[in-house]
């Protein structure tokens, strides 16, 4: 994966897979401390502490589709590579969290990528889940929650194409906050 919103995406398709009713996704960018952090918690049906061990083994999945699971794998191996580190919290029946840090100005941190194309294909691909998704940068935030979204748009689908194209104007319009 080139990029940490490709990262994302696979762990949140994997919360989804685990039965995740909702999803928070939490990114921290610090330049005092020059540090990324990425923070990815799930509602799920989580792993039992075997699981947990064998999850950043590349030759482990629980997938029937293909018998290698490498999204944890390289997620901590991303980290590693640019100053970061990697946990991976889980209890069964409880759900899961994967936390990732990197050097922000690290030469080697992958870019974070096209984070609002990948919450949209979240959003249109899983209409039963529930995302929540805050973005910090110093001292700015920006935060989503389709939980909000869902109480103003009562019986229209969330994945609708026109609330589609709202939630992507809301997140454009965060992210350009926060940089400024």
């Amino acid at each position: 994966m080139i990029e940490l919103s490709a990262h994302i995406l696979d762990i949140a398709e994997n919360s989804v897979r685990a039965g995740a009713k909702l999803i928070e996704i939490n990114i921290n960018e610090d330049t005092a401390n020059d540090s990324l952090s990425i923070e990815i918690i799930d509602d799920g049906q989580g792993m039992k502490p075997e699981e947990i061990k064998k999850a950043l083994d590349p030759f482990y999945t629980t997938k029937t589709v293909r018998r290698v699971g490498l999204g944890l794998p390289l997620l901590a191996d991303a980290t590693q590579r640019s100053g970061g580190h990697f946990n991976l919290e889980s209890q069964e029946g409880k759900g899961t969290t994967v936390q990732a840090s990197f050097g922000l100005s690290h030469v080697d941190r992958q870019p974070l990528g096209d984070i609002t194309g990948t919450l949209i294909i979240l959003v249109a691909g899983n209409s039963g889940v529930d995302f929540v998704y805050k973005h910090r940068r110093d001292d700015r935030e920006f935060e989503l929650d389709t939980r909000i979204i869902r109480k103003e748009i009562s019986d229209i689908p969330i994945n609708h194409p026109e609330i589609l194209k709202y939630i992507r104007g809301v997140l454009e319009e965060g992210f350009d906050e926060i940089k400024k």
